[in-house]
């Protein structure tokens, strides 16, 4: 049965594993984000409590 057989299947993972750690993860690092966050304060409501009709 081949699919209990490790071998060929793990050396499939690691070299993908290897791709993406290598070659494709520090490409998608490098990216410069289109939309940076800014420092925004952030603007409190006030909320007032809801009055029941039945109560």
């Amino acid at each position: 049965m081949s699919q209990l057989n490790p071998s060929p299947w793990f050396f499939v993972m690691l070299m993908s594993w290897l791709t993406f750690s290598l070659i494709i993860q520090p490409k998608l690092l490098s990216l410069i984000h289109t939309n940076p966050p800014s420092n925004k304060t952030s603007t409190t409501t006030k909320t007032t409590p809801w009055t029941w009709p039945w109560t």
